[in-house]
């Protein structure tokens, strides 16, 4: 604890290993879906995910709300496994891969790795962590693999991947199981069908699903009053405000000394990435997959609402937040807000009253950087 964080990643890591079971060459157990590297694109590493341990849980939306340690030590007990191929590859390893992506529940695989798998805990601020990583010599998957005749139907209805993608959503496939298709080259039209790295493919699935969204969204009527949200995970506590107005959307990550993005920082950390009401034209580079995976949980509200509203989002990242664990966390705490009973309030001023006494830095050092917040309305002042 000389590092004087509340949670130090070197005892995390060490008591993470020392959980693991001992894996040699060869391996069976349930697929809990593919992972698709990026490194040396387009010659890249496919394999399917195995549970090492069939008592923990892989969903993100199910391991909302696990302690932080538990989490960390549930993904290191995933078994990673690869073989390089090509990305427009579509031999019998791809198409076994692309049945485990589409299946209904893990399938049973048998694998056969070059040498026994070595522990290597790798963290991103995209992608969740993995645990143990092999090299594969062959795999077999070992019992009929189950899969939804509507996802079958869509697979193979040669449609565009955006197409696709929105359609898997529409009946009831959430954006995890939708990027592990994505990402298995099942997607898109058969001579353009091509592997997607997974980093990729999160943040890919996240705004083909969000521009599917707002695009019904922008038609609905505005809302009439002020809606505050909160969610608090891990050292990520979001607020959340929903004001009158046609589609905007302004985001906000405050990091904390100490946390991942800031551990040599003495200061806190502000980034802020805008949207109007027209879209983005250039990726949100300084906040990448974080502000999809935000705007993600906000859109999906508002559609459930039927309602259309200027959003500005907080997201402050406290200490605690020392490894990152993915943007599933974003995500889920972000649907979590909504989930919560909302603030309500009749003008904005007062709204923003409300909002400073929830947040850890003065709302100026907000402002100074702010697209929306800098818009005064007449009612902000006479209100």
């Amino acid at each position: 604890m000389l590092c004087g964080n509340k949670t130090c990643p070197l005892l995390t890591k060490f008591r993470s290993k020392i959980k693991i079971p001992k894996i040699n060459e060869n391996f069976q157990g349930p697929s809990a879906g593919i992972f698709v590297g990026k490194y040396n694109y387009p010659n890249i590493n496919i394999g399917p995910i195995a549970t090492i341990d069939s008592t923990i849980l892989t969903s993100p939306a199910q391991m909302f709300g696990t302690d932080y340690n538990k989490v960390i030590e549930a993904h290191t007990k995933l078994l990673r496994s690869e073989i390089q191929q090509n990305i427009k590859s579509k031999n019998k390893f791809i198409q076994e891969n692309q049945l485990l992506a589409m299946a209904e529940k893990p399938a049973e695989t048998e694998f056969n790795f070059k040498q026994a798998p070595k522990m290597n805990i790798r963290f991103s601020d995209i992608t969740q962590p993995s645990g143990p990583i092999g090299k594969l010599k062959n795999m077999k998957i070992t019992e009929n693999v189950k899969i939804s005749h509507k996802v079958d139907k869509i697979v193979f209805d040669d449609l565009k991947a955006v197409d696709a993608s929105y359609k898997l959503y529409n009946i009831g496939k959430d954006v995890y199981k939708i990027t592990n298709i994505l990402s298995s080259g099942a997607l898109g039209i058969e001579r353009n069908k091509k592997l997607v790295p997974t980093r990729w493919s999160i943040t890919a699935t996240d705004d083909i699903v969000t521009k599917q969204l707002l695009s019904q969204i922008k038609t609905y009527a505005q809302i009439n009053n002020y809606f505050v949200f909160e969610s608090n995970y891990i050292g990520n506590h979001f607020i959340i405000l929903l004001e009158p107005g046609n589609w905007e959307f302004e985001n906000f990550e405050a990091w904390a000394p100490g946390s991942n993005w800031a551990q040599s920082s003495k200061q806190i950390s502000i980034i802020e990435e805008y949207e109007p009401f027209e879209g983005r034209k250039k990726y949100a580079n300084k906040q990448a997959g974080g502000y999809y995976a935000a705007r993600l949980g906000i859109t999906e509200f508002l559609k459930k609402m039927r309602r259309q509203a200027r959003v500005i989002s907080f997201r402050e990242i406290s200490e605690e937040y020392i490894l990152p664990l993915g943007v599933w966390v974003v995500r889920e705490t972000v649907r979590n807000a909504f989930k919560t009973k909302p603030t309500i309030f009749s003008t904005k001023k007062e709204a923003m009253i409300y909002i400073k006494t929830k947040l850890k830095l003065p709302m100026m050092e907000y402002i100074k950087q702010s697209e929306l917040l800098r818009q005064k309305k007449l009612d902000f002042f006479f209100s």
